[in-house]
């Protein structure tokens, strides 16, 4: 595999820094114009196949959005780089004791008990219907496919936290939640008694919430992980 030279590669670094210094010095915001790639090269003092590069690494890491035929914005900021590495470092962890998988349900039930009392004082009575009704779909598809609550699962969750009108947050929570749904089918089966288990412990965050019982809330929040927790201690015994 070639490799690229170190000179050209500082320079590229030291190109794509530039534009992220733009964007902060600018106070852009996601959506924003960037200035042209003549206009770009000229405040850089880079040539045109350097900017290219920095900005074709930029779009990879959704920092910039290249929309062709318009010009460079300033991208959604997302966290999909993070999501992708993570991803595949879970995907490897059958090698290391499922460890990356772990440390995800550890963080996600970090992540949410940390945030338990603004949570739980933030969510209305549309929101905590919401949640019922995402339960009530869990329940129905479940028992009719299975494991087809996958979806209303991940919307429980982002409705949990979408009060809190923190976009880094929801897009945190959601970014585990991606590497956690791709990563998990390398576990064993989730069973009946698992799946009937996580929809009981949902509604009973639900009905924490609702009650303002943040004790409850944080209690079920322990019983919704504890299958998952239970199908990765039984992995790690096989080995």
């Amino acid at each position: 595999m070639s490799g690229t030279k170190p000179g050209r590669q500082l320079l590229r670094q030291e190109v794509v820094d530039g534009i992220k210094r733009y964007i902060l010095e600018e106070r852009l915001r996601p959506g924003d114009p960037l200035p042209t790639e003549p206009a770009l090269c000229e405040a850089l003092g880079a040539s045109r196949s350097s900017v290219r590069e920095a900005v074709k690494i930029l779009n990879a890491l959704d920092i910039v959005e290249v929309r062709h035929g318009h010009g460079t914005y300033v991208g959604r900021l997302s966290l999909s780089a993070l999501v992708e590495s993570l991803t595949f470092r879970g995907l490897l962890s059958p090698d290391d004791d499922f460890q990356v998988m772990a440390d995800l349900v550890d963080v996600r039930e970090l992540f949410e008990r940390g945030m338990a009392d603004r949570i739980v004082s933030r969510l209305g009575s549309d929101e905590l219907d919401a949640l019922d009704a995402l339960v009530a779909t869990m329940r129905e598809t479940g028992a009719q496919e299975g494991h087809g609550f996958v979806d209303a699962d991940r919307a429980f969750h982002a409705q949990l936290v979408a009060p809190l009108g923190n976009e880094l947050i929801g897009q945190l929570s959601m970014a585990f939640w991606d590497v956690y749904t791709i990563v998990a089918p390398h576990l064993d089966g989730f069973t009946q008694a698992d799946e009937t288990e996580t929809i009981t412990a949902h509604q009973n965050i639900v009905d924490a919430a609702r009650a303002g019982d943040i004790a409850g809330f944080l209690k079920a929040l322990g019983e919704h992980y504890a299958p998952v927790r239970r199908r990765i201690a039984e992995a790690r015994a096989r080995r």
